[in-house]
């Protein structure tokens, strides 16, 4: 059995947990803290951690098959324990002393996280940065230990010099209890808050440079640290999506012989042709979903273990296809939802609560379709006019 088999089989194992704390999750909004140390047992924190402390080291295909295995059982605890392994990830970019810092002590460090730069970063005398601001959807807000948060870099005179993201204990943090949602309830994506915090200056990194490659880990023979910055922080998205949908088939199929069509002359969903049609083209869209991750995921996988960096049209390649596999997820949720009928949206009935989750998840800025097309559109013509920073 590979490393991967394992940890997607401990994901497996655990599904019944997720289930069984689903609706807790859901309103205590944030994860238990005994399926928490569940994960924990199960090393499913320890995917994006090095192996020099202890981590896996996973790679993005496992990464994605663990995400997708786990919101079977749950999808705001896979997209706590996703963008976890995520931002545990970016932090295996910085400088060795910062991982140290992180990870020395606690190879089950969780790390959260947002890039987006709303906050200041003055220089102090001597080195490193004085850092305030507010960063909201920080998803396992509540369970972190670490955060990496977007800030751009200030000159004396206040130009912005550069942007970047830097790594904060959460003990220097405060979280305002601000993710009051319709989806993905039970993330915890909070508001963080620094006030004049300092960063010693180890603990920053460029996000322009590493959007390029341009990583500050001197560990520069670990492939899964070589890998696209964007392409994994996208295709991260996808795997809770990917869960979702296969949650959302299983649970149809498994009512279609015994739910019957109201005011037709089939007893039973099965039996309808119409249905059956509708039946069939929702498993292909989440097959379709799930073929373009994983072959997006492998190509992210075999370019870090060769040792080069995707380029340009690569990388928009990868936003295209996983905008792709989102959005053919949601269609195929929502035909599925339509099969089931209005009896889905019963509080009991767990189709509601895939639907609410996979149609909130599904808006994250980096999922988000249209961008993702027009950034590829733009490459297969050869149209040098980027859209965002963030391929």
């Amino acid at each position: 059995m590979t490393l991967r088999d394992e940890l997607v089989a401990r994901a497996v194992a655990l599904q019944p947990l997720l289930r069984e704390h689903a609706a807790r999750t859901e309103a205590d909004r944030r994860v238990p803290q005994e399926v928490v140390e569940a994960i924990t047992r199960a090393g499913l924190f320890r995917l994006g951690t090095p192996r020099r402390y202890g981590g896996h080291e996973a790679g993005m295909r496992t990464l994605l098959e663990v995400s997708a295995a786990l919101a079977e059982g749950d999808g705001s605890i896979s997209w706590v324990v996703s963008l976890v392994n995520a931002c545990t990830w970016v932090a295996g970019l910085f400088p060795v002393q910062a991982q140290d810092d992180v990870f020395g002590a606690d190879p089950d460090a969780r790390v959260t996280g947002v890039l987006a730069p709303t906050a200041t970063a003055l220089a102090v005398d001597g080195g490193g940065w004085r850092v305030s601001g507010r960063w909201y959807y920080n998803s396992g807000s509540w369970q972190a230990t670490w955060a990496v948060l977007g800030v751009p870099l200030t000159d004396a005179a206040g130009e912005v010099v550069d942007q970047a993201v830097v790594l904060v204990p959460r003990e220097d943090l405060q979280v305002e209890d601000t993710w009051f949602v319709a989806g993905m309830k039970g993330t915890a994506s909070n508001c963080l808050v620094a006030s004049e915090v300092f960063v010693p200056a180890h603990r920053v990194l460029s996000v322009p440079a590493a959007v390029a490659g341009e990583f500050a880990t001197e560990q520069k023979d670990e492939p899964f640290y070589r890998s696209g910055f964007v392409p994994v922080l996208a295709l991260t998205l996808v795997g809770p999506q990917l869960g979702l949908g296969k949650a959302a088939l299983d649970h149809v199929v498994a009512n279609a012989a015994r739910k019957p069509v109201a005011n037709t002359v089939y007893g039973t969903q099965a039996e309808s042709v119409a249905l059956q049609l509708k039946l069939a083209e929702a498993a292909l869209k989440v097959e379709t979903a799930r073929l373009h991750a994983e072959r997006t995921a492998d190509a992210i996988d075999r370019a870090a273990a060769q040792g080069g960096y995707p380029d340009p049209a690569e990388r928009a390649h990868f936003r295209a296809a996983t905008a792709w596999a989102v959005q053919n997820t949601l269609e195929a949720i929502t035909i599925l939802l339509d099969v089931h009928g209005a009896g889905a949206f019963a509080e009991t009935s767990p189709l509601q609560r895939i639907w609410r989750d996979a149609n909130t998840a599904g808006r994250h800025a980096l999922a988000v379709p249209t961008v993702g097309y027009e950034v590829y559109g733009k490459s297969l013509l050869g149209i040098d006019d980027t859209i965002t920073p963030l391929v």
